[in-house]
């Protein structure tokens, strides 16, 4: 399933962001899922992520996972707390780097994962259940085209 919309402001990019953030908070397991951000440097993936983790419910200062490479984050829910993790692979040259990371523990244990730069990971990354491709339009517009690659990933599309 693809959905497109465009997002004319950051406004736009907040309040999807926001209708994310109730879709991930209604599956079974609340914020259990991979999403993909694909796009151009300055295409808005980092800034949607931070208002996606601000829906959620993450307190305190949000950093970009570029040179970390990951950032953990934790939203406190009334069910109980939802573990995040937030990555940008765009420095990533080999596949290897991924499975000498030590992620996968991270991607087998439940909670949200946030991958920019994905195609960087190489092979051993998992699949995601919806993938965002943002694409600039002019200095504020984007162009976004969403994709499930799962009944999960139906379940978080707009």
């Amino acid at each position: 399933m693809v959905h497109a919309e465009q997002w004319p402001d950051e406004a736009a990019t907040t309040v999807s962001a926001q209708r994310m953030a109730a879709r991930l908070l209604q599956l079974p397991v609340a914020g259990d899922a991979i999403v993909h951000l694909h796009g151009d440097l300055g295409s808005g993936k980092t800034t949607w992520v931070r208002h996606l983790l601000v829906a959620l419910g993450v307190l305190g200062r949000i950093k970009s996972p570029s040179y970390a490479v990951v950032e953990p984050h934790c939203a406190n829910q009334a069910n109980g707390e939802m573990a995040i993790w937030h990555f940008d692979f765009y420095r990533f040259s080999d596949p290897h780097e991924w499975e000498d990371a030590g992620f996968r523990d991270i991607f087998a244990a439940q909670g949200l994962k946030l991958c920019e730069w994905p195609q960087n990971a190489g092979p051993a990354l998992p699949p995601p259940d919806v993938s965002l491709h943002l694409h600039w339009m002019d200095d504020q517009a984007r162009s976004v085209r969403w994709q499930s690659h799962n009944t999960k990933g139906q379940a978080l599309m707009p």
